[in-house]
């Protein structure tokens, strides 16, 4: 009879998935298995503590909702968002940088013509925002969909406010590129921001004494036939916390230049108003291959279900 001792329980766990049907469910089980009791042997993890980890969880899972992924910001700021992000973005053959979906993705966005102000009933400096799609040697890419998202200059996503699924979206739309693979918007310009911290994870931030606070930046997702998504952000040079980005998100390629701008005219022509506005530039190249966009984790349990 097996005795399961200290020393034989991981190997009885380990055998008891060798019958699991598909082999990679079978390997992901048995290294979590692995992991999860070699973590427990080196740390000596007493009742006390597992106990807290079971209801830190607990209340992680009560914190979702449909448009909020307390799961998603917990592995962000744990950095694990990114290092699967890094493990299955290895080789980008001069296609852009990669980095986090992050949780306020609500899925896809609603087209909007070039040029649209889509943060028109919002306060803030006024940002326009000039871009293009190619693929890794330059050539423009035309009918891509690029959906783009970002907080407010208090740093807040529209997804959070309490009334959001009534007065709908705002700085969130799809753009689809012309046949020179640009397009570009007028926006307002978003500033850091501290990820939601009413929540467990937050209780996490507190407690290590960590900075909650992300730089500020812009998501974009693009997606062609043919072609690997796209999921990045581009951040705003000079941010103070570019070097302390609470998910570990930001890459140097990634940061573009902010121009501060007196022009009567935005680039598309159309007035600028009478203060001062920024102007970011910022060129997406994006590889061959294939995919499909993602889709927010409440979609998911959605289809499922």
């Amino acid at each position: 009879m097996i005795e399961f001792s200290e020393t034989e329980l991981t190997a009885a766990v380990v055998d008891s998935f060798k019958d699991t049907p598909n082999p990679r469910a079978k390997f992901l089980l048995q290294e979590l298995v692995k992991s999860l009791h070699h973590y427990v042997l080196k740390t000596e993890l007493t009742f006390e503590e597992w106990e807290l980890a079971i209801d830190f969880l607990t209340r992680t899972g009560q914190k979702c909702t449909p448009i909020r992924q307390e799961f998603i910001l917990l592995s962000d700021v744990l950095g694990v968002s990114m290092l699967v992000d890094a493990v299955n973005h290895r080789d980008r053959g001069g296609a852009t940088q990669t980095t986090v979906l992050g949780p306020f993705y609500v899925g896809e966005h609603k087209v909007m013509p070039h040029g649209t102000d889509i943060s028109a009933a919002l306060p803030g400096e006024r940002l326009f925002v000039q871009s293009r799609v190619t693929d890794v040697q330059g050539k423009p890419l035309a009918g891509v969909a690029v959906d783009v998202w970002h907080a407010d200059d208090s740093g807040h996503y529209d997804s959070q406010r309490a009334n959001y699924l009534d007065e709908g979206a705002s700085s969130r739309a799809r753009f689809m590129t012309d046949a020179d693979g640009r397009f570009f918007f007028r926006t307002i310009l978003p500033f850091s921001y501290p990820v939601p911290t009413d929540g467990p994870v937050g209780e996490l931030i507190g407690a290590t004494r960590r900075p909650a606070m992300r730089p500020a930046h812009i998501h974009f997702l693009a997606v062609a036939p043919g072609y690997e998504p796209l999921v990045t952000h581009v951040f705003m040079a000079g941010d103070p916390n570019i070097e302390c980005d609470v998910v570990f998100g930001v890459k140097h390629e990634l940061i573009a230049k902010i121009e501060k701008r007196t022009d009567a005219a935005m680039p598309d022509g159309k007035p600028a108003g009478s203060s001062p506005w920024h102007l970011m530039t910022y060129e997406f190249r994006i590889k061959p291959g294939g995919g499909t966009a993602p889709k927010p984790l409440a979609a998911k349990a959605t289809e499922a279900a």
